[in-house]
């Protein structure tokens, strides 16, 4: 089926895709197919959406998308501007032993740790740093560190990475760094390691993942250490919008929650790219405008210099082959001797990818260009390797890195490349959030991934793209990164202009209402329905519903309205958990009006065991 969103008019075409229906799918019910169509101002009155096969004449199917009732989200507020101030140096930290610390790898602090010092360092304030990869966010989270070490010693911080390679990779660093200069203890909390009682009490920092901070500080009145937290940093949030942003959300409402009920003062710190609604963040973090830095996206210590190139082709493997010449041709451009990373989708394309370059390399007579190793150390590094195709590759100097490989290879090949003994690196996309391994070039070889769950192939989230874009450019060796993003043409427009302007971050909670409900009905927050409303008021989506009520279906703007909406929204998750056998609705009327809410055992299991009701 050929998918077409045309104008009242007939004029213009928003969108096309080819669309793959199977007798099975069709047998399985409706389907959902997600794209994104620009719309202007002044509304037009309707979109048509057209399905039209390919193979049977006159098989067609017109939907009307009318947008009487749209109401588009307001206007956002303007970024901040870098001020051209001169940069701070380190004896602005005011003590020898923190400026020991940072001694070895720079003397002045970057424009954007710059005019965010003072906030950081020097005041309580909560926090929000929206500024793009590579920009020094990570220092400037440490810098809010320091003050609680220095002026609260007692109190616990806790950082909240989105991914486990991305605790691993705070693990490493503050773990030979920060921890071990200043005496203080770190430890990792994760699906592959929780440490004992007696460790989370001793530590200073707690790294944890998401989903393990909410399943320990959902029974925070049992757990001490949870009410001594003192600073929170949240990494990557603007990852609020994506698969685990529900989660994201909820430990940030339950923090601030705790921090009311417990008086003690928790300072928040969120850091994320450029937003493009940075104020609602801002305000549902209780941040004043002090504390809010958004910088445009353009505003990096190394300027990126980005190329769009465009590819035809209605299949996905023969479109990913015909990108293998161009992002050769782009290393010999941009890049000839200094460090590539090359973004695919998958396991297999790593493989295929690499197999080209060597195929182009050895074309051009020059097989060993990417190698910076002699032959004996060469030999040394190969033999160590157990991946097959690994073997191949690193002797031409391409390294291949992807979540098949075993622990010992991966290490292997991050550490050939991070020390430059070979220059290309082909990775999946996990790779932009995890180890540190920034280039010269970044080539990001196709925007699509295949998704087993609607076995179709879906476009990366804007936000993977950026962080892959983020790896180009080294602060400390180029004076401007490179970036190739190698796309699917009919999408060539919607990249163009998602790369330059920031993202709006909405909330994507409603979904997973009923789960976070039964944790806080298990937990003791919620006793009643009225408990519920009250809960729902602590989260970014109450924040989001009134800004943007279209995009959560929310019939009108008045207070009526909005108490309609999310008295609907408890309603459905408690009937659902009732339906589930996790919760029991008493007859008795509480203070707040309606039943009183009991856990049953199967939800107390599904709270405790982190299941899904």
């Amino acid at each position: 089926w050929l998918i077409l969103v045309e104008d009242s008019d007939n004029e213009h075409i928003y969108h096309s895709e080819s669309w793959l229906l199977t007798k099975k799918m069709a047998r399985e019910g409706p389907q959902t197919l997600a794209f994104t169509i620009p719309i202007f101002e002044p509304l037009p009155a309707q979109y048509y959406v057209r399905a039209v096969s390919d193979e049977w004449l006159g098989a067609e199917v017109m939907h009307e998308l009318s947008f009487r009732g749209l109401v588009l989200p307001e206007r956002m507020p303007p970024h901040t501007e870098l001020l051209d101030l001169d940069p701070l140096p380190l004896t602005a930290l005011g003590n020898a032993r923190y400026e020991a610390m940072y001694a070895g790898r720079f003397t002045h602090f970057n424009p954007i740790q710059t005019q965010a010092f003072h906030t950081l360092y020097h005041t309580d304030e909560n926090v929000l740093l929206g500024a793009p990869t590579g920009s020094g966010k990570t220092i400037s989270s440490e810098l809010t560190m320091l003050r609680i070490f220095s002026q609260y010693p007692d109190r616990k911080v806790i950082y909240i990475a989105p991914l486990k390679a991305l605790v691993r990779e705070r693990m490493d660093d503050w773990g030979r760094g920060l921890c071990a200069q200043l005496g203080k203890s770190v430890v990792e909390l994760t699906g592959d390691y929780t440490p004992d009682l007696k460790a989370l009490l001793a530590a200073d920092i707690i790294i944890a993942t998401p989903e393990k901070w909410d399943g320990i500080s959902r029974a925070w009145q049992a757990r001490g250490y949870v009410k001594k937290v003192g600073l929170v940093v949240i990494d990557e949030i603007h990852l609020l919008g994506a698969d685990r942003g529900p989660i994201l959300e909820v430990i940030v409402s339950r923090m601030r929650y705790i921090a009311e009920q417990t008086g003690g003062a928790v300072r928040f710190v969120g850091l994320s790219t450029a937003l493009a609604n940075a104020q609602d963040l801002a305000d549902w973090l209780g941040i004043t405008r002090a504390g809010l830095f958004n910088f445009k996206p353009s505003v990096r210590p190394v300027p990126l210099e980005a190329h769009i190139q465009g590819y035809p082709g209605k299949f996905y493997c023969p479109r990913m082959a015909s990108m293998n010449k161009p992002c050769y041709a782009a290393i010999q451009t941009h890049s000839p001797t200094k460090p590539v990373l090359v973004f695919v989708s998958s396991r297999r394309q790593t493989r295929l990818t690499a197999l080209d370059l060597i195929q182009h390399a050895v074309a051009d007579m020059r097989p060993q260009q990417w190698v910076r190793l002699s032959e004996g150390e060469l030999e040394r590094e190969v033999s160590g390797v157990k991946d097959s195709n690994l073997k191949h590759t690193l002797q031409f100097g391409i390294g291949l890195h992807h979540a098949g490989l075993n622990d010992r290879d991966r290490t292997t090949v991050e550490r050939l490349y991070v020390t430059g003994k070979i220059q290309v690196l082909v990775a999946t996309s996990t790779l932009a959030w995890g180890v540190n391994t920034p280039a010269h070039l970044v080539v990001i070889k196709g925007t699509e991934f295949y998704d087993a769950p609607t076995r179709r192939y879906v476009d990366f989230p804007i936000t993977d793209v950026l962080q892959m874009m983020g790896r180009a450019g080294r602060p400390q060796y180029d004076q401007h990164g490179v970036a190739v993003i190698m796309v699917h043409e009919p999408k060539k427009q919607f990249y163009k202009r998602f790369l330059y302007e920031p993202f709006p971050v909405e909330s994507s909670l409603q979904g997973q209402l009923p789960d976070h409900i039964n944790a806080e009905i298990v937990g003791g927050t919620i006793t009643c329905a009225q408990d519920a409303l009250h809960y729902l008021t602590w989260t970014y989506l109450y924040r989001r519903l009134l800004q943007n009520p279209s995009y959560y279906d929310l019939a009108g703007t008045t207070a009526e309205d909005l108490n309609a909406h999310l008295s609907s929204l408890v309603t459905e998750a408690l009937e659902a958990l009732q339906e589930a056998g996790c919760v029991e609705v008493g007859d008795e009327e509480t203070e707040g009006g309606g039943g009183s809410l009991t856990p049953t055992t199967a939800g107390r299991v599904a709270s405790y065991f982190y299941l899904q009701h």
